[in-house]
């Protein structure tokens, strides 16, 4: 597989990541909501072989605790993946960027 299709498979799973994780923001407050994550190697293991479904699992409890509501999602650890989620999406976006410009120097036969 070429690195470009892979940088893409990537960015297709932490896109898809980024809106697990607004949607468990956004139902933070949500009685008996409960939050989704997605296993990032896992998936994109996966889309190496073929499978283009990312799964989305939902956590019972979040490290061992559940609110009285039954919610669990933790709004700290949200924030948290949520920075390291974009960080990694920009990441991904400047490796195919300076990839492209790489290509686009050899087309060009060094001219600008």
């Amino acid at each position: 597989m070429e690195i470009v299709g892979l940088l893409e498979r990537a960015l297709n799973i932490r896109a898809v990541y980024q809106r697990v994780l607004a949607s468990n923001i956004a139902n933070v407050e949500t009685p008996g909501y409960k939050e989704k994550d997605i296993d990032f190697k896992a998936a994109l293991a996966r889309s190496m072989k073929g499978t283009e479904d990312i799964e989305i699992k939902e956590k019972d409890s979040v490290e061992g605790v559940v609110g009285l509501d039954g919610n669990t999602v933790n709004m700290e650890n949200q924030i948290v993946k949520l920075t390291e989620n974009t960080l990694m999406f920009n990441a991904l976006v400047q490796s195919i960027s300076k990839r492209f410009s790489r290509m686009l120097y050899a087309i060009n036969e060094g001219r600008r």
